[in-house]
């Protein structure tokens, strides 16, 4: 019973790492839905003013009949269009509720394995390793890469291509040292970041201005401040007094904050505007999933021990014991450094312990049995961790309370 209980399986923990399978498909409706609804109510307000002005004119005898036609056929052509769109916008439905219902069997298949031996859920880790492996893929920008583990795998419905391959391209473009893609970004999900008083088109505008002002093209550097920058003097007020400032400095200043305005590395900056703009709107975590399922993992297994100054036998060559603990691995040591370790409420003791003069504790019998197969003499034993040697009158026994 006991055993059946330590390896039972709790899938409710299995989720917290999963949210964002279900959270992105939500997002990509309601992104799909709003953007569909603001073209319906653009479409129908133009098509209900130009109906009335076109019956209007038709009956005062404004417009001849030919007239009257030329505009009803115009109005035909703007509903094709907009049925168009919806057409688009309804196959962009189909694809996420698909990937939708295939992700929810994915996790359905958690909830039906009962415990953590059982083959189901080496498959079931399988997949999600695959995920997070591609998602890792992803967000690095390895795209093909990413598809083609996905494509093996079987895993296309479960792995954000499409979200990805769209935000590494305007990622690389901004890198690049262009605005244009990220500002038609910006006003197709215009309506999606108003709420959130986003700064990202903000500060592409003002890139824009401060390239025009590195080029020494002040008149249109002004023009352009007029338009983009002035008005939105009230949100960001610093900002657009220092992009005034801009103008009297010219790109090789060294005086602060016009440097680092003109600073190439301001590029970096907007990209990770973009991608923290990004994530928050789909609802993805700003770090790799595979990062998050490692950080976690790494800080269950370590303990104080693992960074002392005394390392495991894997780093450390004066040392006579062989651990299996993945953190002291060479592989993983300097990964788990800056994780906090967990706290263990349990803990497995020899049953015959006793203190080292230098503080540190092992089993006697088993500390005596390895300093004999070391070659020391009788009477003496040897620290397997830290090679010292000790007079075996100076051990003293552990009384545990």
């Amino acid at each position: 019973m006991a055993e059946f209980t330590s390896t039972k399986l709790n899938p409710e923990s299995h989720l917290l790492l999963d949210q964002p399978l279900l959270r992105l498909p939500v997002e990509l409706s309601r992104k799909n839905f709003k953007l569909a609804a603001v073209h319906v109510e653009h479409d129908k307000k133009h098509l209900l003013g130009a109906l009335k002005a076109t019956a209007n004119d038709s009956l005062s005898g404004k417009k001849d009949p030919s007239e009257t036609l030329e505009s009803l056929d115009n109005m035909i052509n703007r509903m094709k269009n907009l049925k168009r769109k919806m057409e688009g916008f309804h196959e962009e439905e189909k694809i996420t509720n698909r990937q939708t219902r295939r992700r929810l069997e994915h996790l359905h298949n958690l909830y039906q394995i009962p415990s953590l031996a059982d083959v189901k859920y080496d498959e079931w880790s399988r997949i999600r390793l695959n995920r997070l492996l591609a998602d890792y893929l992803l967000r690095n920008g390895y795209v093909d890469s990413a598809r083609a583990l996905a494509k093996e795998k079987g895993i296309e419905d479960l792995v954000d291509l499409d979200v990805f391959m769209q935000c590494n391209k305007v990622e690389e473009s901004l890198r690049r040292g262009s605005t244009q893609e990220c500002l038609a970004w910006c006003s197709e999900h215009r309506e999606l970041t108003r709420k959130t008083n986003n700064t990202l088109e903000f500060e592409l505008r003002l890139q824009q201005f401060i390239e025009l002002r590195r080029k020494g093209r002040l008149l249109e550097a002004r023009q352009h401040a007029q338009k983009f920058i002035s008005s939105n003097v009230d949100q960001n007020i610093p900002e657009v007094h220092r992009a005034a400032g801009l103008l009297a400095y010219p790109p090789e200043t060294r005086v602060e904050p016009y440097r680092s305005m003109y600073s190439k590395s301001r590029w970096d900056f907007v990209a990770n505007l973009f991608l923290k703009t990004h994530h928050e709107l789909f609802s993805l975590p700003t770090r790799p999933l595979l990062h998050i399922a490692l950080s976690a993992g790494l800080s269950a297994l370590k303990t104080p021990s693992c960074h002392s100054k005394y390392a495991s036998s894997s780093s450390n060559a004066s040392s006579t014991t062989t651990t299996v603990c993945p953190i002291c691995s060479t592989e993983l040591n300097e990964l788990a450094r800056n994780l906090r370790h967990v706290q263990h409420n349990k803990s497995s003791v020899e049953h015959d312990p006793i203190v080292l003069p230098n503080g540190r504790v092992y089993g006697r019998d088993r500390l005596f049995e390895m300093s004999a197969k070391v070659g020391l003499e009788v009477g003496r034993v040897k620290d397997p961790t830290t090679s010292e040697v000790f007079d075996a009158s100076q051990i003293r026994k552990v009384f545990i309370s």
